[in-house]
């Protein structure tokens, strides 16, 4: 049986309802084997409850964080005014929406996790290659924001208790506090991921208005202590429109879209609980490109604000509510920022390598064991050495593994959407010997279009410090466009390397 012919999907096996969603037929066993598991299975449409309010929330939730923050505010920091920040990440917003509603289709119709959508193109083994590069990245940037939430807690008790708390003993050159601080702070994100998705929903809904207000609140505060919004709005542009921002803006652009390109690929995670299409779709658009302007769009006016009130910009929102003398301001704010790392980071590094773990080893790691790996190696990394020099890690490794992710999504979209168009047959997507068996478990031409792919969105890059030099310096012309190449690339190989077996299959 061939794996690009969707007409000869077995009916018998599935349903599909009068509005497009998919489910498995009633009266079939649910797939079982090495491949599968209850996390990893379909959900029934009667389980796929959000709604659009959920996913804007959702998105509302992970928008608003420390590392939302600081984008803004790095560009102001390059020479770009308000004006320029702000178009440059509304417009790498609207552009990464597109692969993530193409990739977010396959959750309310199949009701399946990203890495059994992966199986589809990579082979039911295959996935893994994508679901385990996605998930190291995730559990970097865990191990990272929950130093941050600690952080958080750290400041907070310390104004609540006095010096004893701030100025305690050091253990490894850091406060025993803060360690008990990092301590807390991981419990509590594992309480609640322990918990399952619906739990993260209901999180997600509250978290979502009080970060909101919370931006607000800081907003009105920084332009009452700066004498009004003028002094917010006049920072002038060192670069003007002309070619010294042009050269500045596209390796910004590409920078700003790889911000959430890992969630581009893993949206399903999410989407598979919709109620339906329209939720998804409307949810996304409404909540992804308007949260993170407005967002960029606060920041930037505290930020100014900071500059005009102190002298110098203040871009850590932490630091710059420390300056405050009203404790009431200092603890609520505090608090914000502490919901706001708690709210994305359960939901974009710890819900994704859940589902990318549990997928390598389905009768032995569940969800919740998967969270649970996750939780682990994101302490395993020292992340309080990883945080200390964002250059070597954040902006290096991080940086690059997430633009290798745009081959990944050039792949999956190629697939679902020109070679299957939307349609899967969800038994085989577990079964061995089916469609996505390919040879061994494992699709070549996908490993080969992602290889290429990858190759040519960061070979050209600066790996420093890690690597002195650039891997393949003849490749230095793409390094600002890294995510763009690697997508397009990836998405037209593996079209050209399919072609010969999809016409086999029409023959």
């Amino acid at each position: 049986m061939t794996d690009t012919a969707p007409p000869a999907i077995p009916p018998a096996t599935q349903v599909t309802l009068p509005d497009g969603r998919v489910e498995l037929a009633p009266d079939s066993a649910a797939p079982s084997g090495p491949y599968a598991n209850e996390d990893l299975l379909p959900v029934p449409v009667r389980r796929r409850t959000w709604t659009t309010y959920n996913f804007c929330a959702l998105w509302v939730g992970m928008a608003h964080n420390t590392a939302s923050w600081t984008l803004a505010s790095g560009l102001i920091a390059v020479g770009m005014d308000w004006k320029q920040a702000v178009f440059t990440i509304a417009l790498a917003n609207v552009i990464v929406l597109v692969p993530m509603l193409l990739t977010g289709h396959a959750g309310p119709r199949y009701g399946i996790p990203f890495p059994v959508f992966a199986r589809a193109s990579f082979g039911i083994r295959g996935a893994n290659l994508p679901a385990v590069v996605r998930a190291l990245v995730a559990c970097g940037w865990f191990g990272i924001q929950t130093w941050i939430g600690g952080e958080a807690i750290y400041f907070l008790a310390g104004k609540l208790i006095g010096d004893g708390w701030t100025d305690a003993g050091k253990v490894g050159g850091h406060a025993w506090t803060m360690w008990l601080s990092f301590a807390l702070f991981w419990v509590l994100q594992v309480a609640i991921i322990l918990r399952g998705m619906e739990t993260i929903r209901r999180f997600e809904n509250w978290a979502a208005p009080f970060v909101l207000v919370g931006a607000f609140v800081m907003l009105w505060w920084m332009s009452d202590k700066a004498g009004g919004f003028g002094p917010l709005l006049d920072q002038p542009s060192k670069l003007g429109w002309g070619g010294d921002f042009w050269k500045l803006f596209w390796p910004s652009l590409m920078g700003m879209i790889g911000f959430w390109s890992t969630l581009s690929l893993n949206i399903p995670d999410f989407t598979r609980y919709g109620r339906s299409q329209r939720a998804q779709t409307w949810g996304q658009a409404l909540g992804l490109p308007t949260t993170m302007t407005l967002f960029a769009f606060l920041s930037v006016m505290v930020t100014s604000g900071s500059a005009a009130v102190y002298g110098e910009p203040v871009w850590d929102p932490v630091q710059l509510a420390a300056k405050t003398d009203n404790t009431v301001g200092l603890l609520y704010a505090l608090v914000t920022v502490l919901v706001a790392t708690l709210s994305v980071n359960i939901a974009a590094n710890l819900v994704s390598p859940a589902f990318d773990f549990s997928n390598v080893a389905p009768r032995k790691v569940s969800f919740r064991t998967g969270a649970l790996v996750t939780s682990v190696l994101g302490v395993l990394i020292f992340p309080w050495k990883l945080y200390a020099d964002p250059q070597g890690y954040i902006f290096t490794w991080l940086g690059l593994v997430g633009g290798l992710l745009g081959t990944v999504a050039g792949i999956l979209i190629a697939d679902y959407w020109l070679l299957r168009r939307t349609r899967l047959d969800l038994v085989d997507l577990y079964r061995t010997g089916g469609r996505y068996w390919y040879a061994a478990g494992w699709n070549w031409r996908a490993v080969v279009a992602f290889a290429v792919g990858g190759v040519l969105a960061v070979g050209g890059a600066d790996f420093h410090p890690l690597v002195d030099g650039r891997p393949v310096p003849a490749l230095r012309p793409l390094a600002d466009y890294g995510w763009a190449v690697g997508l397009g690339t990836s998405l037209v190989l593996y079209l050209l390397l399919m072609a010969p077996r999809a016409r086999r299959a029409r023959d």
